[in-house]
């Protein structure tokens, strides 16, 4: 069995390892897990539980760079 697992992140397909969790797979592509928002399958997750989501073949996430200015 493949350790490496599809995931869809702002519409494009990646690859991650097998229970990789989100603050995780965030910062191997580049987000500041600090600076963002992501919807998980089509809800928000709040960030509380980050640390304990580890994503699954098939999981689509959106995610929401914060910026701040005026």
């Amino acid at each position: 069995m493949s350790n490496e697992i599809t995931v869809q992140v702002n519409g494009e397909t990646h690859n991650c390892s097998f229970q990789t969790s989100l603050p995780d797979l965030l910062q191997q592509l580049g987000f500041n897990p600090r600076l963002v928002a992501v919807e998980y399958n089509g809800e928000i997750l709040h960030r509380q539980f980050w640390p304990e989501t580890k994503v699954q073949l098939g999981d689509r996430l959106e995610v929401v760079t914060i910026v701040g200015g005026g």
